[in-house]
């Protein structure tokens, strides 16, 4: 059984996307996300109408920065299921412009992988922006697969070999947490 619940904050909330039943009782996220690249929570929002572009999958800042959403997929050890980050990574305008190209296009997703730079800060892990990405496009509909570089980085290494059901448990406290605290700000 999947529920989808989306709730609004302000600032930069992580919003939980999807649940999955995995115990009758107990129903954990399996995805997470921002609503926005971090930079953009770095300018003032009365000026956010006027230098942002922001669509619920890609971004513009200032005419020069560029962003696609996209998931980091982690898979959880005994199971079938999939951990997901929505992220936001940030693109050259060449290959920005070629991924609008391509948006509707089928067979798009044979494009080899464009370069990009993490924009999602994610609670529960050592700094996350800026670690070296490669961003897959996948088929029309479905979200880029966002593939960090092989690196020691906690979240690199849980891309890699993947989590057991406890740390989602753990990621999902972590996200409550951080939340609230966003909350008090």
């Amino acid at each position: 059984m999947k529920l989808r619940r989306r709730t609004y904050g302000r600032k930069k909330k992580m919003i939980d996307r999807q649940f999955d039943c995995l115990h009758p009782q107990q129903a954990l996220a399996m995805s997470y996300g921002s609503e926005a690249p971090v930079h953009y929570y770095d300018i003032p929002e009365t000026e956010r109408k006027e230098r942002v572009e922001l669509t619920s999958d890609l971004c513009v800042i200032d005419e020069e920065h560029y962003f696609i959403r996209g998931c980091i997929e982690i898979p959880v050890l005994h199971s079938n299921e999939i951990f997901s980050w929505d992220v936001w990574v940030s693109l050259s305008e060449h290959n920005f412009d070629r991924t609008i190209e391509l948006w509707n296009t089928k067979g798009g997703e044979g494009e080899d992988p464009y370069f990009g730079w993490l924009s999602t800060s994610l609670p529960g892990y050592p700094d996350t922006v800026n670690l070296k990405t490669n961003v897959h496009t996948r088929e029309v509909g479905i979200r880029p697969f966002i593939e960090l570089e092989p690196t020691d980085h906690p979240l690199a290494i849980e891309q890699r070999t993947g989590i057991a059901v406890k740390r989602v448990a753990e990621i999902k406290e972590i996200v409550t947490r951080f939340n609230q605290e966003d909350d008090f700000e």
